[in-house]
């Protein structure tokens, strides 16, 4: 009876173990279970800004090209063989300066050639006074008729309208001849001479240019598709290859013609140049101020993409719960300015953006705005 009696403790402590190791087993996979509770089932804490309408410039970046209206296209007026360079590229002249001489010795023959056509003329005209005078004589005292008075009249008309003629053939002649000097025909820079001593020129050749420094001309291809908006005095800046701007201008000129194979609109303004950072056929930015108005601005961490289109999500208050909701707003963006997008379309002033934890949010997801800082 005592030997049954032990057996029976023994059981009883053995139970008892066993139901408080389940007890404690049962605890702990309790604790377990609510830590792994998913975090969605609640309302999650996002830094939300409220998106302010600022002033935002409306512009529009283009390649420009550099001209320069004090620019001189050097070409020869005749035609003929260079025989001397006066001149050097990149050398400072004043007008009237000779640049090249291209061989005369052909026209000095033509022109001494008229010369002496033109003597022999004048010596003509001389003789023929003296035929009128000494007719005008003898007629007077009856010796000669009326006929013969008038033919020495005749004849010194006719000399003197020779010797007008050839006087003006000289003259055309010596100005021909100023041609086969090539000057300069401002004060300026000689550039790139691309003949040399020897070369045959026609009138068409090139043979240098001479640049004023000074002041160029921005000239501004426009779309066609904003063409309408271009307006006389419009602002446009001058960007260098780092963004910077080196050059404020307005538009002076817009044409009246569509360029048929670009389909643009050149709009010229005109820019100082008195550092000479420019150059004259310079490629350039010229960037086109149309205008100034406020937008809401979204900061870029803010805004995803997908599939081309630009999302934000902004933190809606639910009327009836009175909690916050996220909701995925699709948008449409402008430029970047200063770490933000300017929204066009899908925030107003006002919204409050969510701009942490995006990754994990869903359209309708419940949140609890913060202020970010």
């Amino acid at each position: 009876m005592r030997k049954y009696n032990e057996k029976q403790a023994f059981a009883l402590r053995a139970g008892g173990v066993l139901l408080a190791g389940a007890s404690l087993f049962a605890m702990g996979c309790g604790k377990d279970s609510k830590a792994a509770a998913p975090p969605g089932s609640g309302a999650m804490p996002v830094k939300v800004l409220e998106a302010r309408a600022v002033p935002v410039r409306d512009t529009s970046d283009y390649v420009a090209t550099l001209k320069s209206r004090d620019s001189a296209l050097i070409m020869p007026q005749v035609e003929g063989q260079i025989v001397q360079i006066h001149r050097h590229s990149g050398d400072r002249v004043s007008a009237g300066t000779p640049l090249m001489q291209i061989d005369p010795l052909k026209q000095q023959a033509a022109v001494k050639s008229q010369e002496d056509t033109r003597a022999a003329a004048e010596a003509n005209l001389q003789f023929a006074r003296q035929q009128f005078d000494r007719t005008s004589g003898l007629y007077a005292a009856g010796v000669v008729s009326k006929q013969d008075l008038d033919q020495a009249k005749s004849a010194l008309d006719a000399a003197q309208a020779q010797v007008q003629a050839l006087d003006a053939n000289v003259r055309e002649q010596q100005v021909q001849l100023r041609y086969y000097t090539v000057t300069a025909p401002w004060n300026g820079i000689v550039g790139d001479i691309p003949v040399h001593v020897g070369d045959r020129v026609t009138t068409t050749t090139m043979l240098t240019t001479v640049d004023k420094p000074g002041s160029l001309e921005v000239y501004v291809y426009v779309p066609i598709e904003r063409a309408s908006q271009l307006k006389m005095n419009m602002p446009v800046e001058v960007l260098d290859g780092s963004g910077n701007v080196i050059g404020d201008s307005r538009i002076s000129f817009v044409s009246p013609q569509v360029d048929n194979t670009t389909q643009t609109v050149l709009a010229k303004a005109r820019i100082a140049n008195s550092k000479d950072k420019l150059r004259q056929a310079q490629f350039i930015r010229a960037r086109v101020v149309w205008g100034t108005q406020k937008n809401p601005v979204v900061p870029v961490l803010a805004v995803s993409r997908i599939g081309g289109q630009y999302f934000a999500f902004v933190a809606e208050q639910d009327q009836k719960a009175g909690s916050y909701v996220a909701r995925q707003k699709p948008l449409k963006v402008g430029q970047i300015v200063d770490n933000n997008y300017v929204v066009l379309e899908g925030v107003k002033p006002g919204d409050k953006v969510i701009v942490s934890g995006t990754q994990f949010l869903i359209d309708g997801a419940p949140v609890i705005p913060q202020g970010a800082s």
